[in-house]
């Protein structure tokens, strides 16, 4: 970790210069949970939402705020996603789903806060869906699991890195 790049000597917040660096592959894995009462989970487990099918609605979601990151985090560059993939997780006892989004590229820059959206707006899909069965879900544990490539390499989460399961 080194200084904050985002802002210029004089303080100044501005759009990183990445036109000098190399274009490589570049992949990053975020995740996070959402819980509910017992009512939405039985709609999303059994695919009976009044909306529809609430995981494949929060996968397009997710997916389609991933490729639209840089319009939404003001600094972001414009990355062409080679590709971008949400999957979920069900867990009965503790009523909750978890949404995992992992985005590659080949470019210049990191695709860690496309990852980051990508889980984010998924979340917030499957909330949009079923407000009206339980207005009191909540998201928690948004995070970065792992990135690598460019010039900083590889990150893996800590509970990663203890071979415990994130």
């Amino acid at each position: 970790m080194g200084t904050l790049t985002h802002f210029n000597a004089a303080g100044e917040a501005h759009m990183v210069d990445v036109s000098a660096k190399a274009a490589t592959e570049r992949v990053a894995v975020a995740e996070g949970t959402i819980y509910v009462n017992e009512a939405v989970f039985q709609a999303i487990s059994s695919g009976t939402a009044k909306k529809g099918d609430v995981l494949a609605v929060a996968r397009i979601g997710g997916i389609q705020a991933a490729k639209r990151t840089f319009e939404l985090i003001p600094l972001c560059h414009l990355v062409g996603l080679t590709h971008c993939s949400i999957d979920f997780t069900l867990n009965a006892e503790s009523r909750s789903v978890t949404a995992r989004c992992t985005t590659r590229t080949i470019g210049q820059t990191g695709v860690e806060m496309e990852a980051l959206t990508g889980v984010s707006a998924a979340l917030l899909t499957v909330y949009d869906m079923c407000k009206a069965l339980d207005r009191s879900m909540r998201m928690e544990g948004i995070r970065l699991l792992e990135k690598d490539g460019g010039k900083s390499g590889l990150y893996r989460s800590s509970d990663i890195e203890s071979g415990g399961t994130p």
